[in-house]
């Protein structure tokens, strides 16, 4: 029963993983460097992620610095921040580029919260349909005469604590992320 436990954990950890990198795609009005985490640039024939080739800093709230190691390849990353298309427009100065982030709308806001919403109920939906593979998991067993009739239901109990802990993050998380949308 253990196995199936922890096979249930591992399962609703990397649903809890994918939403939270989910969010950090999501602009909320302020510079976040993890914006560019999908961004790779054609370095020498290889595709290659941005935060390798230049280092990322925010020296304003609303302002993303790229600085490029080799400066040569200025033009390739400005060209694949402008092909990931996160929205902003990169400037460039021969050195540095610069992504500023425009001062989101009220409606806009409204957007990117009903976006954040959908995003938590669809993590949530993947997080249940987690604990159903668990509890006929442990159906199975007891079928297989593994477990007894009240260890199926202990672990059913299990099951569904395990599940409401990771329904309380996925909430937790999807408050904070609205509340970091609503408050600039």
């Amino acid at each position: 029963m253990d196995k199936v436990f922890d096979k249930t954990k591992e399962r609703m950890e990397k649903c809890l993983d994918s939403l939270d990198r989910d969010f950090q795609t999501i602009r909320a009005g302020r510079a976040n460097p993890k914006i560019l985490n999908n961004v790779t640039v054609e370095y020498y024939g290889t595709p290659t992620p941005l935060n390798q080739l230049a280092g990322i800093s925010v020296p304003e709230p609303r302002l993303l610095t790229v600085q490029p190691y080799d400066a040569s390849i200025l033009k390739d990353i400005e060209k694949a921040i402008n092909m990931a298309d996160i929205g902003i427009n990169p400037q460039n100065d021969g050195k540095v580029i610069r992504l500023t982030f425009p001062q989101l709308t009220e409606e806009h806001r409204k957007t990117l919260v009903k976006d954040v919403s959908k995003r938590g109920e669809e993590a949530k939906v993947a997080i249940r349909n987690v604990r159903r593979d668990a509890i006929d998991d442990l159906k199975k067993l007891k079928k297989n005469n593994e477990i007894t009739e009240d260890d199926l239901k202990d672990g059913e109990k299990e099951v569904q604590n395990i599940t409401d802990n990771y329904i309380k993050q996925v909430d937790d998380m999807s408050k904070k992320k609205e509340q970091e949308i609503l408050s600039i």
